[in-house]
């Protein structure tokens, strides 16, 4: 049976378009083509799972959860809904939770991508041997995305000649694979002296083709950090975020390096807006506890904190945080 087996003819054709305005990133297009399927065919799980998924996409974190949870309650085992609760789980770092959620979802549906998501949680728990092991049970998958997680699982591990062939492997196939050029750069770098690297760098992202990449801006700034030259590592770690706003790594560690040049309000003011944009960084969130003691403003600390969690009200270490400061200030 097909997944879009029950739709009726009118519900089909719609879920089709959003799939093609999905993949061109136009998604209110995709969110009312699916809206009008789901007044055509109101119990569909597919194409309400395909709405959820729409809501994570842009960020509509809480929206996606109610739709997802209302799925669940009427098929716990479904295995779009789960990779979906995965990776809500995820967003809130809750990763072990996020890892049982794949595992089901799996079992319901043991294709290669939620093989993928499962390695990918293992990764971010550190359980890189084990993730490894996963990998290998997908018989030479030649998809980038499979390779790219084995390859930075073997850097993790040490096997940096390997990771390397991989990343080699796969600039060949798509040498406009910002990720893989600057691993490239990264894992080619590694031996050699920082200043040497730095100086390349700088004259690659001089040129056309580096100077719009976030990645190697990223890369750069991580050399300069690591050489104490804080001012320079947080100029170029604000390019990579201005070019790269969804990711919120890039303003995080501006944000680390301007709080290790003792420039709090700046520190404060990224890492708040990293907060806002990842609201289950435990790290950020204890180092703006911090900075906000300092600055003699813990109102200001939990104004952000109230502000969070009003859009992402299943924090729940972030509300703990909340009441605990509220106690303690007698607000």
């Amino acid at each position: 049976m097909g997944i879009t087996t029950g739709l009726s003819r009118f519900s089909r054709i719609k879920w089709e378009r959003a799939l093609a305005l999905k993949k061109r990133g136009d998604y209110p297009a995709a969110e009312k083509e699916l809206e009008e399927a789901i007044e055509e065919d109101p119990g569909h799980l597919l194409l309400k799972s395909s709405l959820a998924d729409l809501y994570l996409r842009q960020g509509r974190v809480r929206e996606a959860r109610i739709l997802t949870d209302a799925i669940l309650s009427t098929d716990p085992e479904y295995p779009g809904a789960l990779y979906l609760s995965g990776r809500i789980l995820q967003k809130e770092n809750r990763l072990e939770e996020a890892l049982q959620c794949f595992r089901r979802a799996h079992q319901r549906d043991p294709g290669e991508f939620l093989v993928l998501k499962i390695a990918e949680t293992l990764r971010r728990m550190m359980r890189y041997e084990e993730a490894l092991e996963l990998l290998d049970t997908i018989p030479e998958s030649r998809r980038p995305s499979v390779l790219k997680e084995k390859a930075m699982l073997l850097a993790r591990v040490g096997r940096l000649k390997e990771a390397l062939r991989i990343y080699e492997d796969l600039h060949k196939r798509d040498p406009r694979d910002r990720f893989v050029r600057k691993e490239l750069y990264r894992l080619r770098g590694k031996e050699r002296p920082a200043e040497k690297v730095i100086r390349e760098m700088e004259t690659v992202l001089s040129l056309p083709s580096g100077k719009e990449d976030p990645q190697l801006h990223g890369y750069l700034a991580q050399r300069l950090k690591e050489s104490g030259r804080l001012e320079e590592a947080a100029a170029a770690y604000g390019k990579a975020s201005r070019l790269a706003p969804d990711n919120p790594y890039f303003l995080k560690q501006q944000g680390y390096c301007l709080n290790r040049m003792k420039d709090t309000d700046g520190a404060i003011r990224c890492l708040s807006e990293a907060l806002r944009r990842d609201p289950g960084d435990y790290i950020a969130r204890k180092t703006l506890g911090r900075l906000f003691a300092a600055s003699g403003n813990p109102e200001g600390f939990i104004s952000l904190l109230e502000e969070i969690v009003e859009k992402n009200p299943h924090q729940v270490r972030l509300l703990g945080t909340l009441k605990k400061l509220k106690k303690q200030q007698d607000l």
